[in-house]
């Protein structure tokens, strides 16, 4: 709560934060999540370059139908911690270049649906472990990539494979005026 409270007492603007939009959605056969991903990363120093939360909505999708597939509203809230991005290429110009990298982003879910043809029952958890492939700058806007399983906690367990589409733009700063 006093981490919340410092936050909270701070402009966004001044605390090194990003916002992130994007797609999330599971893979694998009959029903799947599909959802919008919107929330806010904050960069820390360490063995974690930074932290997100986020919130994702979205719908069932059954895709075996071909037409009106969707099937109920998903919401869900997301914590995750990402490592830093080891570079694998750099391209562009000396003065404007642009970065290719992986990293790890490791994701805790709590998710509540309406009409879910899932077994996992409704509210449910999930962990996805996603390796990832950033494009951009690191100190501006990026694009990544994010492959992997997530698990599904509930009434019985399921595992299916995730994908991430998302796009990171930082904040702007204040300047301080005399």
């Amino acid at each position: 709560m006093l981490g919340a409270l410092v936050c909270l007492s701070t402009p966004l603007a001044a605390q090194g934060g990003a916002l992130t939009l994007g797609f999330a959605g599971t893979l694998g056969s009959s029903w799947q999540i599909e959802a919008l991903d919107v929330g806010y990363v904050r960069r820390v120093h360490g063995p974690i370059a930074a932290l997100s939360l986020t919130a994702r909505l979205g719908s069932f999708i059954d895709e075996g139908a071909i037409i009106g597939g969707a099937r109920g509203f998903v919401f869900g809230t997301s914590l995750a911690a990402r490592t830093p991005t080891a570079t694998i290429a750099e391209l562009g110009s000396d003065t404007s270049s642009s970065r290719v990298g992986v990293d790890l982003t490791v994701e805790a879910t709590g998710y509540a649906g309406s009409h879910s043809p899932l077994a996992v029952g409704s509210p449910w958890g999930a962990v996805s472990v996603l390796p990832g492939l950033r494009f951009g700058d690191p100190n501006g806007a990026r694009f990544g990539l994010l492959l992997g399983p997530t698990v599904f906690f509930g009434d019985v367990t399921d595992t299916r494979m995730f994908i991430g589409v998302r796009f990171e733009t930082p904040l702007a700063r204040r300047e301080r005026h005399p």
